[in-house]
């Protein structure tokens, strides 16, 4: 037997032109975080990585 199906649809990712925004931000982020992690700096290239693995990428995805 099969198991009753609802009416109700299961909410899909759609992907938005805010989502593009998110995500380019993130990898323009990322890619300014390692940039400057070749040139020595401890100090804002891990800010910048984790903001864009943590908090960009994520509300790409998500948002």
């Amino acid at each position: 037997m099969r198991a009753k199906e609802t009416s109700q649809s299961v909410p899909s990712l759609k992907f938005t032109v805010t989502n593009l925004w998110f995500a380019l931000g993130g990898l323009a982020t990322i890619a300014a975080g390692y940039f400057l992690l070749g040139q020595g700096s401890i100090s804002l290239a891990p800010v910048l990585l984790v903001l864009g693995y943590v908090v960009l990428l994520p509300l790409a995805i998500i948002r």
